[in-house]
């Protein structure tokens, strides 16, 4: 059993952090008032061909694994750019996943290669207003029309949708009382966004933002039946393969936060000097970084483990939510400390743990509450009976 990194897990995160350092503070804090898609910061991750890191290389990708995926995805977090910079290419780290899987060799040659070159930007459309966390009983529409599907209906916190050029989208083909089975009937696409007959409206929230998050309308909005993801009605199933993949990046993205705030709490500790001594050696101050320092390692390995399994072609469901839930609590108490240990000052924009603080909320609450996730383990690993 080895716990490093291999040489060539060390130089990704070496490189990011590396390309990460030329978007520093000020860049950040600027995106964080006035808002604005962090274009320079995407272009750059596509300029060196970070965007098709899970993608196979016969399509212009790197062929590497989820594992490779959060180191990368950590250390975009940890050097600074917290969720701002990850979730500005999460969605095109992951997303596309149901496309790898499951689409045809036309589809991959036409889909994959403008996402890695930055051409493309995707958008995520799942969640909707009256189900939340309850994807089977979806209510948007699609009603096949001939060689298209015409479309109808909304979605809600959808991220990057007023600059993606395409979307997944989830969608129901069938009526749910026409279906065995409410995961039954609904059916996948990745097309193009027609603007005429898609409206994103931008929700107004505490963090993150320069990576918008939006209420999503359609009106009668067309998609060719070539642009659908395998077979139709089977589309649920095709999300779920990406779904332990989402949760292992997001695991990743919370402890990079999580480091990112430590380190910076640290550095002020020792510095600040009050009665004569930096507070950094006052126990009181000590001990809760300390104790951060090592639950953010324990999700890591946690985070780590889940992604090796997942690349394995083992059961990751457990250790993915695990991942998830172990990474956002350890994140956001680190965060809290590192705002805490600077007193005052860490009410102040200048010294960025308060940002970090309100993003941090991002991974607590999304993609999955973590009151849900104890749910899923309860039953599915515990053997409780299901209490939803």
């Amino acid at each position: 059993m080895d716990f490093a990194l291999s040489e060539q897990q060390d130089a990704i995160r070496a490189a990011i952090l590396g390309l990460c350092a030329g978007f520093d503070d000020t860049y950040w804090t600027e995106r964080d008032r006035q808002g604005g898609f962090p274009t320079e910061f995407h272009a750059a991750l596509a300029r060196d061909g970070w965007l098709g890191i899970c993608i196979p290389e016969a399509y212009g990708g790197s062929g590497l694994g989820i594992t490779e995926a959060a180191i990368m995805m950590g250390a975009i977090a940890e050097s600074g750019a917290g969720m701002s910079g990850a979730s500005a290419v999460h969605m095109n780290i992951f997303g596309l996943n149901p496309v790898v899987v499951f689409g045809t060799e036309e589809q991959k040659r036409r889909m994959l290669p403008p996402l890695i070159a930055g051409d493309d930007k995707a958008c995520f459309a799942v969640t909707e207003p009256d189900t939340g966390l309850d994807t089977t009983r979806l209510k948007t529409r699609a009603e096949r029309r001939g060689d298209r599907y015409v479309v109808n209906g909304q979605k809600v916190w959808i991220s990057t949708a007023q600059v993606a050029d395409r979307m997944l989208l989830l969608a129901r083909t069938t009526p749910i009382e026409q279906t065995r089975r409410p995961a039954d009937g609904l059916s996948l696409f990745y097309c193009r966004i027609d603007r005429d007959r898609v409206e994103a409206r931008e929700i107004e929230k505490m963090g993150r933002k320069c990576v918008d998050t939006n209420q999503v309308f359609f009106d009668d909005f067309e998609i060719p039946v070539e642009d659908r993801i395998g077979e139709e009605g089977k589309g649920f199933a095709y999300i779920l393969h990406g779904m332990n993949a989402e949760r292992i990046l997001i695991a990743a993205e919370a402890v990079g936060l999580g480091r990112a705030a430590l380190a910076r709490a640290a550095a002020y500790a020792r510095e600040r000097i009050v009665f004569g001594r930096p507070i950094g050696q006052n126990q009181a101050i000590q001990h809760p970084l300390a104790d951060s320092w090592m639950k953010l390692e324990a999700a890591q390995l946690m985070t780590l483990s889940a992604a090796w399994q997942f690349d394995a072609g083992k059961p990751a469901g457990a250790s993915a939510n695990a991942a998830k839930y172990l990474a956002a609590e350890a994140g956001f108490e680190a965060c809290e400390r590192a705002v805490m240990s600077h007193g005052g000052f860490g009410y102040a924009r200048e010294y960025q743990v308060e940002r970090y603080l309100r993003e941090i909320m991002i991974p607590r609450i999304a993609p999955v509450s973590p009151q849900l996730i104890l749910c899923f383990i309860a039953e599915k690993v515990l053997g409780l009976p299901k209490s939803y």
